[in-house]
């Protein structure tokens, strides 16, 4: 590998003269570049097949970036390169350095937790255990095992059908400054079955089917045991007989147990991604099937997707499946999902560790075509799954400002759902109300209410509280549906005293606790008491209560205006000769506002209100056309 070439960026943009002359000085081999900010942090790693082109695209006006890459590129003020001497070296090496550096703007795997793996070491007297960490030393870790008991069935099964000592030994006993542990580590129960003092061609052997086996070669084995069986009965070997048996017992119940899931004896590595594009997250999902049939499933979610094609994702996940330390064979064939952006990177490394080509194809037809509709199912599941487990870790979080309040407001319990309800008019005309909904701190903006009222003439808020209240919670009672945790109007004594009769007259009052919070002073009124509250002004628990009272008027207001536009449209249309209020309405329901109206073809008119009102309505249009247009 060529040595280290640093180049430095200026901040500013565009770039100068001298720093593009260096940019064109680099070369065109194959590589991985760095690309750092001010603080000589690692903002992203990739790898090019020509290192010049690749780094000069970033600062290319002409080249199209998404948003993330411009920010990117906007915080660039260093670069790394590293010249390597063929495009396989490059794919190991970035996938390396990402995991040294964890830049922001690689793709991210989600690891909120570490799987299990049946690691065997490397040397003369390799070692066979269960652990969580992959460290690079040269040992081969078989796995990841979704499930635990799975990956202890096998170390039992290696156990008892190779003799192999298979401990699980604690940190303690790993020991990478000194060496592996001593022999003497097994745990008691193996004790007298420790393989250590084997002799080391036959330590070796056993090692060596263990792999096989990890690798979905037990039918080889099987056969293979038998073998050694009939001669150890023909040698009169009848203890050693029995236990040839009992590994091959062992190991037929676990070959039973694979799913036969293609009919010949290839062994293929199936791959697929599946992208939620609204939550900007993808699943990778991985098929290791040997000789037909499906060993084990690795699957990973990738965060931050947003700049990133189904192809790319893919090709990320499969290149950091093959450098990443766990692939422990190279298969004959590799099944995928979507067409790689670039396929032949991978493809000439799959070739220089299997010592000839591996086909990468995307079937389209039958039982290979399954397998990937199988694999894409299995993705879209696990990003299910992610995202129930997100929303009750969100259900579970209480956030500050809602125990924050139960505690200023001496609450019997956590405010989680909040309503609350604000009254809006102009000198008692088109009067509205609005209800808003909070849940832990956030808007349910889904849940929200718009109320006409129906029972009050002129202005006169505190009827107009009384009924949007005892409208929202009859209904609540009689339809069952889910009562808040507190109750908000937005206003002072009068408007609690008319919201808490209201309850009172339905039965609800009592059920919820009910506050006024008025403006002026941001005072918190309680029910019966004359005297005021004041919560203090660091208080989250105020800063919420204000956030839900400001997001109810804002919803008000905007109701209002809606109501009083439309009003003031029909009043206009029924001003037009030959359109009454039928007419009118109709056009209200159908465009909404004038302006829409005005961007209305003639004949569309035609067809909805007939050939002589809508000429009637097209010359109001053209007459009025340089007034002001109404809000919308």
């Amino acid at each position: 590998m060529d040595s280290t070439i640093d180049y430095e960026f200026s901040e500013n943009r565009p770039l100068s003269i001298s720093v593009q002359e260096k940019v064109a000085n680099l070369p065109q081999k194959p590589g991985v570049y760095m690309h750092k900010d001010i603080n000589g942090v690692v903002l992203y790693v990739g790898k090019a097949k020509k290192l010049k082109n690749r780094v000069k695209s970033y600062f290319q006006e002409s080249r199209p970036h998404d948003g993330r890459i411009r920010i990117m590129v906007s915080k660039i003020a260093d670069l790394e390169v590293i010249v390597t001497d063929s495009e396989a070296e490059a794919l190991i090496l970035e996938n390396n350095l990402i995991k040294k550096y964890r830049p922001k703007y690689n793709v991210m795997y989600r690891d909120d937790k570490s799987y299990p793996y049946i690691c065997v070491t490397p040397g003369e007297k390799p070692r066979i255990f269960p652990t969580r960490h992959v460290i690079k030393n040269g040992s081969k870790y078989y796995g990841p095992y979704d499930n635990v008991g799975l990956m202890r069935s096998m170390l039992e099964i290696i156990r008892i059908s190779f003799g192999l000592c298979t401990c699980a030994c604690s940190k303690k006993t790993i020991d990478q400054s000194r060496s592996l542990p001593k022999w003497h580590n097994c745990f008691n129960e193996y004790f007298e079955l420790c393989s250590g003092d084997w002799d080391l061609k036959e330590y070796q052997t056993a090692i060596q089917r263990a792999t096989r086996l990890l690798n979905g070669r037990s039918e080889e084995l099987i056969r293979e045991l038998k073998e050694e069986m009939v001669i150890a009965a023909d040698a009169l070997a009848f203890e050693d007989a029995a236990k040839i048996r009992d590994g091959i017992l062992a190991l037929q119940k676990y070959s039973e147990k694979m799913k036969m899931v293609l009919p010949d004896l290839i062994d293929r590595d199936v791959f697929g991604v599946y992208s939620d594009r609204e939550e900007n997250i993808a699943c990778g999902v991985l098929f290791k099937i040997r000789q037909g049939k499906l060993l084990g499933k690795t699957q990973k979610l990738i965060k931050q997707i947003e700049d990133y094609s189904e192809a790319q994702l893919l090709q990320i996940f499969m290149e950091d499946y093959y450098t990443g330390g766990t692939a422990t064979i190279i298969p004959d064939e590799v099944l995928i999902s979507t067409e790689l952006e670039d396929e032949s990177v991978l493809f000439d490394y799959l070739h220089g560790e299997k010592g000839r080509n591996v086909s990468i194809t995307v079937p389209k037809i039958g039982e290979k075509a399954q397998m990937i509709r199988l694999i894409l199912a299995n993705a879209k599941h696990v990003i299910g799954e992610y995202q129930l487990e997100q929303m009750k870790e969100k259900q579970d979080r209480i956030p500050h400002s809602i125990k924050a309040l139960e505690r200023d407001l001496y609450l019997d319990r956590l405010p989680r759902r909040i309503e609350c309800f604000d009254n809006s008019n102009f000198q008692g005309s088109d009067p509205v109300a609005s209800m808003v909904c909070f849940v832990d701190g956030e808007p349910r903006k889904g849940e929200y209410k718009r109320f006409s009222i129906k029972t009050v003439e002129g202005p006169n808020d505190f009827a107009s509280m009384a009924e949007i209240v005892t409208r929202r919670y009859s209904r609540v009672m009689s339809e069952g549906l889910q009562i808040p945790d507190l109750i908000i109007v937005d206003g002072g004594k009068g408007q609690l005293s008319a919201a808490v009769e209201a309850l009172k007259a339905i039965g609800f009052f009592g059920q919820v606790p009910i506050i006024g919070l008025a403006k002026r002073l941001e005072e918190v009124f309680f029910p019966f008491k004359s005297d005021s509250i004041m919560l203090p002004k660091t208080s989250s628990g105020l800063k919420l209560i204000q956030r839900v009272r400001d997001e109810a008027h804002r919803f008000a207001i905007t109701f209002h205006r809606e109501k009083r536009s439309k009003r003031t449209f029909l009043s206009e249309l029924e001003e037009i000769p030959g359109i009454g209020k039928t007419t009118a309405t109709k056009l209200i329901k159908t465009f909404g506002s004038v302006k829409q109206l005005r961007q209305t073809p003639l004949e569309e008119l035609k067809k909805l209100i007939g050939l002589k009102t809508a000429n009637a309505l097209d010359k109001w249009i053209k007459e009025t056309d340089s007034e002001p247009k109404d809000e919308d």
